[in-house]
């Protein structure tokens, strides 16, 4: 059976206890075995990261070993899937520039804080978003420095909230993307500050495709 694992920890302001059993439930249901840790020691044994078919890590901020980052890194390089979404990826080891560059982009502000009103818009004719619609959705609006290699497939447009970033005028954001790391496959979403957020709906069918895409589940 296709091995999942997920684990959860850092800022309990993102929820992350909800977010991984969310994760779980629709790994399971799509067939995975999942674990589930809370913590990172599920990350120091190499041979172990590299039976998984899939990474899911729901870490925001915190810090992780140099080992650790580098045992995750190396399973991903050889082929093991990496998912995840908001702070859980993308703000997970604020330190850690490995980490970085394996997932494609770092957290840096969220204008406008909880509660912004924003448009999420499909920007490719990737099964990623096939056949999903543009939508709306309230929360955080997550500004990211982003990895050039990624393919984006959603996008945000800024600014929405006002501050010092508007004097550079609008920019498209990446809220859905895709890229390599080796021969895994790494996909993020910039939803998920809390789970209700992408619990349903169209941010629910985005997750589920980018978690099966990057165990190599798909079709």
């Amino acid at each position: 059976m296709t091995k999942a694992l997920i684990t959860w920890g850092g800022w309990d302001g993102h929820q992350p206890d909800k977010v991984a059993a969310l994760f779980a439930r629709e790994l399971s249901a799509l067939g995975m075995q999942v674990e589930v840790f809370d913590t990172l020691a599920c990350f120091d044994d190499p041979a172990r990261l590299a039976d998984l078919a899939l990474i899911v890590p729901v870490w925001t901020m915190s810090s992780i070993s140099q080992t650790q980052s580098e045992n995750v890194a190396a399973a991903v390089a050889a082929g093991v899937g990496l998912a995840g979404c908001h702070g859980g990826m993308c703000d997970a080891f604020r330190a850690d520039v490995l980490w970085q560059f394996m997932t494609g982009a770092q957290w840096v502000a969220h204008p406008g804080n909880d509660g912004v009103e924003y448009r999420v818009r499909m920007v490719s004719d990737d099964p990623l978003v096939a056949g999903i619609s543009d939508f709306d959705v309230k929360t955080e609006q997550y500004y990211l420095h982003t990895d050039p290699a990624v393919r984006v497939h959603a996008v945000c447009d800024f600014p929405v909230a006002e501050g010092p970033h508007s004097a550079n005028g609008p920019v498209a954001m990446p809220v859905v993307f895709s890229k390599m790391w080796g021969q895994g496959r790494v996909y993020y979403n910039a939803l998920g500050h809390h789970a209700d957020v992408i619990d349903h709906g169209a941010p629910l069918e985005l997750l589920r495709r980018g978690m099966t895409w990057a165990a190599k589940q798909e079709g």
